[in-house]
């Protein structure tokens, strides 16, 4: 059952990448209509290729400039997140080196951040700050790597400064920027409860080599996830990013411990 479910997956999704990567860099390069909508639209034939369900709570913010700042589990995340609603993201400078997902990643206007060079955030920052100043939303995984899909690791915040660049700019033009935490929770699997031993077969993190994650990903049954989209933070020139992170990152604690344990987790 695994191998036929791996293949006929397999037959849905290279067909349909391979069709969808022309026609996106057309579109970005371009700058036509559609190169927010195409990459949504991708991964919500992904998702339901993989028998991804998603389980949302809140509202995701719509009509303005976002930072959303969420916890990070998997290469998955970024199907579950574009599925619902056009953004990009922030991701770290090797993810950029991989072949075909950086591919993916670019077409989707992702930035890229060399974590590791101080001078970079600062650059980073400004680029996001022109991407809000558009009224993009963006997703920046605070953690700055992934978790195992238990526990949630200390958020990061100087990268939440591009909100501050961004109403700083002489472009601002009364520029309404929010701050709005998500967390993400891997909660079930062919209707099951996902326990302690079985989130690494979800979870991609640490030295995990990717080709055989996906292949158990592509391979197995259907996926529960729930996002849980916390209070937005309207963010001004006077706003303490530090403080607005942690209590970002209290709440999405929060609202990860609270799904485990509805999910059934042991």
């Amino acid at each position: 059952m695994s191998t036929l479910r791996f293949y006929s997956r397999v037959a849905v999704l290279v067909p349909v990448t391979i069709i969808g990567i022309p026609l996106q860099w057309i579109v970005v390069r371009f700058q036509w209509p559609g190169r927010r909508t195409i990459p949504m639209l991708y991964h919500r034939i992904v998702c339901a290729t993989l028998g991804i369900r998603r389980i949302v709570h809140g509202t995701p913010p719509r009509g303005k400039a976002a930072l959303i700042v969420s916890n990070h589990v998997s290469w998955l995340d970024i199907c579950v997140l574009s599925a619902l609603t056009p953004l990009s993201f922030i991701a770290k400078s090797e993810v950029g080196t991989w072949p075909v997902v950086s591919l993916l990643a670019r077409l989707q206007r992702t930035l890229f951040i060399d974590r590791t060079r101080r001078k970079d955030t600062a650059r980073t920052n400004g680029a996001v700050a022109e991407r809000l100043q558009a009224g993009d939303a963006i997703v920046l995984f605070a953690e700055g790597t992934t978790g195992d899909g238990t526990r949630v690791l200390p958020f990061r915040s100087a990268l939440v400064g591009a909100a501050r660049e961004a109403l700083a700019s002489e472009n601002s033009n009364n520029l309404d920027v929010v701050l709005q935490p998500l967390a993400i929770t891997y909660v079930r699997r062919d209707g099951l409860p996902l326990r302690r031993g079985d989130r690494p077969d979800i979870a991609w993190h640490g030295d995990m080599d990717l080709v055989p994650h996906l292949k158990g990903i592509m391979s197995g049954g259907p996926i529960d996830v729930q996002l849980t989209w916390g209070t937005p933070i309207p963010f001004t020139a006077e706003t303490d990013r530090k403080q607005a992170t942690r209590k970002m990152e209290e709440e999405v604690r929060a609202h990860v411990r609270e799904a485990l344990s509805q999910g059934g987790h042991i």
